[in-house]
Order: structure tokens, then sequence, then C-alpha cells
């Protein structure tokens, strides 16, 4: 077994529920704005947001942009008259209360911090993933938090991983390892940055040719197999 030092681990999705946090952030907003927070509107929002974080990740949108994009268009299907901005400051104050982690996720951490230095690294909003990171029962475990408006660079782009290596102070790839849910951002980044990779692959989505991961696993508890 291969030994590293530093574990760089993704946030949503692989420690914690973005998608818990998500659905509690939209029901929160559209009570606060006296809309209907059903299910049809909550399908259209995660399609559209999907699609606005992959134009962010292939440098089409800049973070600006995303944060009232997504709901000039989601309420543009809606047919209903809400500022999109003015909506997408409060979405963010409740999402920043989202914190809930995955099952599993806080054992995992405690487990992974008596072997190797950890270090989150994260496409997101600076506020709204401090917030979250920072009231969690995992950030002792973790020694910074790279995040992605922060750092001027989100995944795939390496420029957030050398970001996070200076915040570490520790510079030898061939020790370092990137644990996530997505191939086009975390294993594409890591694999740009010249370091082994773990894919967490729950669903069994199939691999993009050209893109293999060092590792592939099922979910988060496989890990204390190759950790």
């Amino acid at each position: 077994m291969k030994a590293y030092e530093l574990v760089f681990m993704d946030a949503d999705e692989t420690l914690f529920d973005f998608s818990k946090a998500e659905a509690f952030a939209l029901v929160e907003s559209f009570a606060q704005f006296g809309l209907d927070a059903g299910e049809a509107a909550l399908a259209d929002y995660d399609a559209i947001n999907k699609d606005c974080w992959r134009r962010f990740e292939r440098g089409e949108m800049d973070q600006a942009t995303l944060k009232v994009e997504r709901f000039r268009l989601l309420f543009e299907k809606l047919e209903v008259r809400v500022d999109p901005a003015e909506f997408g400051v409060a979405y963010l104050d409740w999402l920043s209360k989202g914190g809930f982690l995955l099952e599993g996720a806080e054992e995992l951490c405690e487990y992974l911090a008596g072997k190797y230095r950890l270090a989150i690294v994260t496409n997101g909003i600076a506020r709204v993933q401090r917030r979250r990171f920072e009231a969690s029962p995992i950030r002792k475990y973790f020694e910074a938090i790279a995040i992605s408006e922060e750092a001027g660079f989100s995944k795939p782009n390496p420029g957030i991983f050398e970001y996070a290596c200076g915040l570490v102070d520790y510079r030898d790839r061939s020790k370092m390892i990137i644990v996530g849910d997505s191939l086009t951002s975390d294993i594409a980044g890591g694999a740009a940055f010249g370091i082994d990779t773990c894919w967490l692959n729950p669903k069994g989505a199939p691999r993009t040719p050209g893109l293999e991961p060092t590792y592939e696993l099922p979910d988060l508890f496989g890990l204390k197999a190759i950790l």
C-alpha cells in the first residue's frame, strides 16, 4: 500500500450532505419570499444549478454571475417575479447553516486524522463553506480549507491544489491524494496537479474516457482499505 502523508478531501457529497443542505436552504428561502417550494420547483433548481456550476468549472461563468443567474433562470421558468439577486443573498445565508454530514463522515475523519495530515479542497462560496465547516464537528481534524472563491481557482484547475499546499506548507506530490465524488472536478483536478486520486462513486456512474482515478470506491467506508 502506498504511503501518503497529505489527504485532500472534497467537501460536498464527500463529507457533507449538500443535497440535504440545498433542499433546506431552498425551502426556507422560498418561504421567506412567500413562494411554494414544491418538488417540481426544487427539481428545476437542481438542474439549473448543476448546469451553472458546470459552466463555472469550464470557465464560462464567474462565481458572482452564478450566484444570481441560477435564480434568474429558475424564476423565469417558474414565471414568478422575484429579484434573483435578493433571493440569492437569502439563499446563501440559509445554506451556510446547513452543515449536515454524510453518514460515517465524522468517524472517518477521526480515523484519517490519526494517520495523515488533512485539508479540504472545495469549489464554493467562501462565506457559505467556511461557516458550515467551522460549525462542524469535523473541523478539528483539518489543518486548512481551500475554497475556490478565496483561492482564485476552482477544481479542476490545479491552481487550487497549489493554493492548498501553500496553506499547509507541504509540497511532496508523490505523497498526496485527493478524495472526492466528482470525476470532472476532484479527479480531473487531482490528475492535472499530478497527485493520486480516489473517486467516491456510490451510484456506479460510468467513467469518463481518458480519465482514470487511482482508486474507485462505492462509499467513504472503503477508504479504510486504502488509507
